[in-house]
């Protein structure tokens, strides 16, 4: 929305806690991707150019400045309309039985970690927004904190409209954590596969599992070559994160003989999920 344009451009919006990370103990990959924001001007992903003269420190902080106000303009564009439909269903009286939802298909590095873009599985990419409306079955201002994955969404909206739920369909309903309930054996972990190595910002393929409290990552990438590719031959490597003591992903336990047991118990997991979905180890994980 035009009116939007010039907004927060007197404001500085501050930096995230991770913003200047500099990707030690850590893999590999991580140091080797290039969707840093300290170089979204050289690749045309802002809409200004920053001032001459500026040092490379100063030109990532105007960079993230400009890249972070033109997203919150946007969002603030997208909040206003939403706005704008949800009272419109008010007006109507339609609110207690339609169900809204905002989501998304994926998270978003906003400078977390030094990055713009996704793909990693790294919090701020791999978590995704998800809003619920529905003042029958929810409670308002209700928050729920169990895990639920972009699978489940399809058996949810079929349990939601009485519509029998396929045997074939991946996911399961959460309508009983909408109402607050928590079902028998509801999933305490997921399975995450980035598979387009080098394609995009040299992000490497890898795969994992995020439980409640950890995240195991395996960047598998000597087993892949693409002629011209950036050093597109590395050994394999392992990333493990106690999110309860490392909530900005930093460091990496992995190696951490504390974490023996709980990575052993995790790559047991991984692979259990791996099957789940038709998937499998990659050959130079086994040996």
């Amino acid at each position: 929305n035009p009116k939007y344009l010039d907004l927060y451009r007197d404001q500085h919006i501050p930096e995230p806690e991770n913003f200047e990370d500099n990707y030690e103990n850590r893999a590999k990959a991580a140091e080797m991707s290039t969707q840093r924001v300290s170089v979204m001007h050289q690749k045309h992903h802002l809409p200004e150019f920053p001032p001459d003269g500026l040092s490379p420190s100063e030109t990532k902080r105007w960079n993230y400045q400009c890249y972070i106000k033109n997203y919150l303009r946007c969002v603030t564009s997208i909040d206003e309309n939403v706005g704008r439909l949800l009272d419109c269903l008010d007006r109507k009286d339609l609110s207690q039985n339609t169900i809204v939802i905002y989501t998304a298909d994926h998270g978003f590095f906003l400078g977390d970690h030094g990055w713009y873009d996704k793909r990693f599985m790294y919090e701020e990419s791999l978590r995704m927004p998800f809003l619920m409306q529905y003042p029958s079955e929810i409670e308002a201002g209700s928050v729920n904190d169990n895990m639920i994955l972009n699978v489940d969404f399809a058996p949810t909206f079929l349990d939601c409209t009485n519509v029998d739920i396929p045997d074939q369909i991946q996911g399961s309903s959460f309508r009983p954590l909408m109402r607050g309930e928590l079902p028998e054996k509801w999933q305490t972990s997921m399975y995450y596969r980035y598979w387009m190595h080098l394609s995009h910002h040299n992000v490497y393929s890898h795969y994992g599992i995020r439980t409640l409290r950890y995240k195991l990552i395996y960047y598998y990438a000597d087993a892949l070559d693409q002629p011209g590719a950036i050093d597109d031959r590395r050994p394999p490597e392992w990333e493990l994160f106690d999110l309860e003591q490392d909530p900005y992903e930093l460091n990496n336990v992995y190696h951490n003989s504390s974490y023996t047991e709980i990575k052993q118990q995790l790559e047991n997991e991984l692979h259990q999920l791996q099957m789940e979905v038709g998937d499998q180890p990659y050959p130079n994980e086994l040996n």
